[in-house]
C-alpha cells in the first residue's frame, strides 16, 4: 500500500493529515476569514478547493469505514471500556482522552504522526524517522513499568 502511495500520489502514508484536513474545514465552516489567514491551514483553501478533497481524507474514511463494516460482519461490534482491574472505567476514559490530546498535539508539533514517521520515513531509510521509532518503543517500554499495576 506505501509503495502505490508513492507510485500514485507522490506521497506517503499518515493519519494525521486527514484529521488535520477535516478540523480546518470545520473551522473554515465557523470562520472563513480566520482559517484562510491563519498559517498553518491557511493554504488548504485555494479558490475552487475544498480541504476535503485530498486523497488522505478519503483513505481515512475508507479504512474507518471498511473495519466498520468487518466489524458487523464479523459480529464483534459492541460497547466495551478494556482496563486492568485495578482502574476505575472513568479513570482510564480520562487517560485514554489526556492521551489522545496529547498525541494530537505531538502530531502536529512533529508535524507528521506516528504512522507516517514510521512508514513513509522508515521506507525512505530516514535516520530520524528511526531514531524516532526506536524512542518510541524504548519510551512506552520504560513507562509500562510505572503503569503495570494498573493491568495485572
Amino acid at each position: 500500500m506505501l509503495l502505490a502511495s508513492f507510485v500514485l500520489t507522490g506521497r506517503g502514508l499518515g493519519a494525521s493529515g486527514a484529521f488535520k484536513l477535516v478540523e480546518a474545514q470545520a473551522i473554515h465552516a465557523v470562520n472563513p476569514t480566520w482559517a484562510e489567514e491563519n498559517g498553518n491551514i491557511g493554504s488548504f483553501f485555494r479558490p475552487g478547493h475544498l480541504a476535503l478533497d485530498e486523497w488522505i481524507v478519503f483513505l481515512a474514511s475508507g479504512v474507518f469505514l471498511g473495519g466498520l463494516v468487518s466489524a458487523f460482519a464479523a459480529r464483534r461490534i459492541r460497547h466495551e471500556t478494556i482496563r486492568g482491574p485495578r482502574i476505575r472505567i472513568e479513570n482510564r476514559w480520562v487517560l485514554a482522552v489526556i492521551g489522545g490530546i496529547m498525541s494530537g498535539f505531538a502530531a502536529q508539533l512533529a508535524r507528521g504522526c506516528t504512522s507516517g514517521q514510521a512508514l513513509t520515513g522508515g521506507a525512505q531509510l530516514a535516520l530520524g524517522s528511526w531514531a524516532f521509532m526506536f524512542s518510541v518503543f524504548g519510551g512506552a517500554y520504560a513507562l509500562a513499568w510505572f503503569v503495570r499495576r494498573e493491568w495485572i
